[in-house]
């Protein structure tokens, strides 16, 4: 069972009226919705609209996979999901980007939807099953699940950073949050330093003894806490990137585009995190500065709407909005903006034609648990040409050494590295582009699940004692 606040599936509008349901967006179900297909699995989650009655909790299917959906309130919504899961947890694990809120009954709506899940979780898992617990906004699930359910085995998998402990311990409910996650058998992060960032605090603040990876609770568990970089389905991105229909869409889009030499692309969220504003401006100043010419380049950059409903990602669109509309104003020309933005969703196959159609990938993000949109990048440059600019701090940063890695909060140095790809030589790009390949290719979403699953079966002790309830502190 995959527990996860989203379902892998969005609600739509039918062209008969009817509503139905498509594949969402997103790293998180591109890496996990194969992995439920392989192994016949069940996935938990929110509908993603809110539901004030609660009555929809019927499990149903959609293209094959089993989903059960938990409901939500608008008040769910507001607190637990926008307010301490996004505006209290996500800038503090994302070294402060914007400043977290703190509220008091934000906590209290995110242990209430917390123990929503859990619930579900043991309702439906059969005996003895494998639970699967993702990311940030299910902290709590792990320790709520096993004392429901003492006979499964949890894993629990964080998808963005774990900061560290400088960080972590300005929440109000750090302890709390350290032992939700110790309810799991095995807690994977997306690299070393957070896992170790994590063993640390639980043997600061928590108490309990330590030795490199494990922890060895009062009970008699040991937990595990591991690094497991995720990755694409690698194989799946080379179909779709050789399909008759990518390829003829990547030329009409390099046509739409006035065919220019050059094509950068930046595919993102609209999120503070990824640093979209910093690298809009560096290209402008470029162009500005008459490195690049407006006639032979372009940035398309795709923005695909977020939170909405969050104060600071309202600011941030009217930002970039206004930072398109200068560098247009200032440096297009008459059928060639500068910046061609996109603010929408676009399906995978919509993705990968863009990926074959752009030159310069730029992933600049200020910090990133592993940016998937990289590695599908690289998986879909099927000649082996192609440059990638990428953030130091995005975790694929660790992988992919081969690409023109940046500070994404040094200006100049952003705009040396587009530069250096935009005239780097074939045989350069070819080399960089070839080695990144092989990595994504050797380290796929196949082999990622299969490491962490094969862990999971190792870790743990499930002749432990029964836990006592997790009490506020």
């Amino acid at each position: 069972m995959i527990v996860a606040n989203r379902l892998p599936v969005d609600r739509v509008e039918q062209p008969d009226g009817s509503r139905g349901w498509r594949s969402s967006p997103g790293g998180l179900v591109a890496a996990l919705e194969p992995v439920l297909r392989a192994n016949d699995g069940v996935w938990l989650g929110w509908t993603g609209g809110a539901d004030e009655t609660g009555a929809d909790t019927e499990p149903f299917e959609s293209d094959g996979l089993r989903l059960v959906p938990i409901p939500m309130s608008s008040e769910d919504i507001e607190e637990f999901y926008e307010g301490f899961s996004n505006a209290t947890l996500w800038p503090l694990y994302h070294d402060l980007v914007a400043k977290p809120a703190f509220h008091r009954e934000w906590w209290e709506s995110y242990q209430r939807v917390n123990q929503r899940f859990a619930e579900r979780a043991a309702e439906v898992a059969a005996e003895g099953a494998t639970v699967w617990v993702h990311d940030y906004q299910l902290q709590l699930v792990p320790r709520m699940l096993r004392e429901l359910r003492p006979d499964l085995r949890i894993g629990f998998y964080l998808h963005i950073p774990f900061p560290p402990a400088e960080l972590f311990q300005q929440l109000p409910w750090r302890r709390q949050l350290l032992e939700g996650l110790l309810g799991a058998d095995l807690v994977g992060f997306q690299l070393p330093g957070a896992a170790q960032n994590f063993v640390r605090l639980v043997r600061q603040r928590v108490g309990h003894k330590t030795h490199r990876d494990l922890v060895y609770l009062p009970d008699g568990r040991t937990v595990r806490a591991a690094a497991y970089p995720i990755s694409i389905d690698w194989e799946g991105y080379q179909e779709l990137a050789r399909s008759e229909g990518v390829v003829k869409r990547a030329k009409e889009i390099r046509e739409a585009l006035g065919n220019p030499r050059t094509v950068f692309l930046g595919c993102d969220r609209l999120d503070y995190t990824k640093g979209i504003y910093a690298r809009l401006r560096a290209f402008g100043e470029l162009i500005s500065d008459g490195h690049l010419d407006v006639e032979d380049a372009v940035f398309v950059q795709v923005a695909v709407p977020s939170r909405e409903q969050v104060e600071q990602y309202k600011i941030l669109r009217d930002d970039i909005d206004r930072l398109v509309g200068r560098l247009n104003g200032d440096l297009g020309q008459i059928g060639r903006p500068a910046i061609s933005y996109l603010h929408s969703s676009y399906p995978r196959e919509e993705m990968a034609a863009l990926y074959r159609a752009a030159d310069i990938m730029v992933v600049t993000p200020y910090r990133d648990g592993m940016n998937l949109v990289a590695k599908e990048y690289v998986a879909c440059r099927l000649d082996n040409d192609g440059a990638l600019v990428l953030s130091e701090f995005a975790g694929a940063a660790e992988e992919l050494r081969q690409a023109w890695l940046v500070n994404p909060y040094d200006l100049n140095g952003m705009k040396a590295a587009l530069l250096e790809a935009h005239t780097a030589d074939e045989r350069e790009l070819t080399r960089r582009m070839k080695a990144m390949r092989r990595t994504v290719a050797q380290h796929d979403v196949a082999a990622w699940a299969e490491g962490y699953m094969a862990d999971l079966a190792n870790a743990g002790d499930h002749h432990a004692k029964p836990l006592r309830p997790l009490k506020s502190r």
